[in-house]
């Protein structure tokens, strides 16, 4: 699974290695040394943590805080400061910063912060959708049954769960592919990570691609802020998607793109954001007439 991002932004070089040694172990760890250079990384690279010095050259942390959060809301900052400066890191905690850290501090406490921050930034990817759908997953032991076909299919989600392949599970409306789609989830490494069902059919045509990948404050009129997509949200685990075959060609286009590279952009976006997910679709029509007719 893709390691999480950790943007460290400090004037002095030194301190910036020393974080990379600190953190390069379990994260995949960047560096700038002023705001600027620190903004132009985040408008083209999805970071998960920033860890900001309040002090900087041309721009105080505050005002660097101020533009990250401006161009990326979601992202947590944690901010490095002098003692003299409590006062201001406590005031910029007010304005969306995680937490601070004092100078000096030790390696132990740098990584207990860390985790912190990326483990609320985990959680925030989650909100988008209720808890309850996920407390409802079921397990494949509530598909029982003693006919050999329902014992084959057991067999079969034993034999694809573990695996990281793409899955198309195709039969009848009524006939338990969400269920299925659950059981492989469950019995698969990415168990407890996100379980993100999506009916296209249910969403308008015209939010589809909004509702999957996200949108960018000010993407359309109604944009008043950044949306994270159900593929951001699901971002470690899966995603449902049902009744594939009534989603659109330009909607077909995009999930191939993200099949093939682990990347999209939101509407309105700018910057390729990295995601790993595993995508289990199901559906009810004939795909390949359909893709022998060009309908898919």
């Amino acid at each position: 699974m893709a390691r999480p991002v950790i943007l460290v932004v400090d004037d002095d070089p030194g301190v910036r290695e020393s974080f990379r040694l600190m953190l390069e172990d379990d994260y995949e760890v960047l560096d700038a040394g002023d705001g600027a250079a620190a903004l132009e990384i985040l408008r083209v690279t999805q970071v998960d943590l920033v860890l900001l010095d309040i002090r900087l050259p041309e721009a105080d942390g505050i005002e660097v805080l101020e533009r990250i959060k401006a161009l990326d809301e979601g992202v947590e900052v944690v901010l490095a400061t002098a003692v003299k400066t409590v006062r201001t890191a406590v005031a910029a905690m007010k304005l969306g910063a995680f937490d601070y850290l004092t100078k000096p501090f030790e390696e132990d406490e740098l990584l207990a912060v860390v985790r912190r921050a990326l483990e609320k930034r985990s959680l925030e990817r989650e909100v988008a959708f209720l808890r309850g759908e996920l407390a409802r997953t079921h397990d494949v032991e509530e598909i029982v049954g003693r006919h050999p076909a329902m014992q084959k299919l057991q067999r079969v989600i034993g034999q694809v769960a573990p695996t990281s392949a793409t899955v198309l599970i195709t039969g009848e409306s009524g006939t338990g592919k969400e269920l299925v789609a659950r059981a492989i989830h469950r019995q698969g490494p990415r168990r407890d990570k996100p379980f993100v069902p999506v009916n296209p059919a249910a969403i308008a045509e015209t939010l589809i691609e909004s509702e999957l990948f996200g949108h960018e404050k000010g993407a359309f009129t109604s944009a008043v802020r950044t949306k994270y997509g159900l593929f951001e949200v699901a971002n470690g685990g899966t995603v449902f998607l049902d009744e594939i075959g009534d989603v659109t060609p330009p909607v077909q286009a995009s999930l191939l793109r993200v099949l093939e590279t682990s990347s999209f952009r939101r509407l309105g976006g700018t910057r390729e954001l990295r995601v790993d997910v595993r995508l289990i679709a199901a559906t009810n029509r004939n795909l390949e007439r359909m893709m022998r007719s060009g309908q898919f």
